[in-house]
């Protein structure tokens, strides 16, 4: 389980800092945003998920 308590944080990440430039485009757009900006958007929605599964399992160890 160590892994997931690595991988987890990880995510998010690699998500906003290392996907960034591969998705770096315009089209298509979704909700009428770029859809680098659509992806930075769902990415800030989606850490604190991930953080809370995280804290979710540390309280279980």
């Amino acid at each position: 389980m160590s892994s997931l308590r690595l991988l987890l944080p990880a995510i998010p990440f690699a998500a906003l800092s290392i996907a960034v430039p591969l998705v770096n485009r315009i089209e298509p757009r979704i909700l009428g945003l770029p859809f680098v900006l659509a992806w930075i958007s769902a990415w800030v929605v989606l850490t604190p998920a991930f953080l809370w599964t995280l804290g979710r399992l540390e309280k279980r160890w």
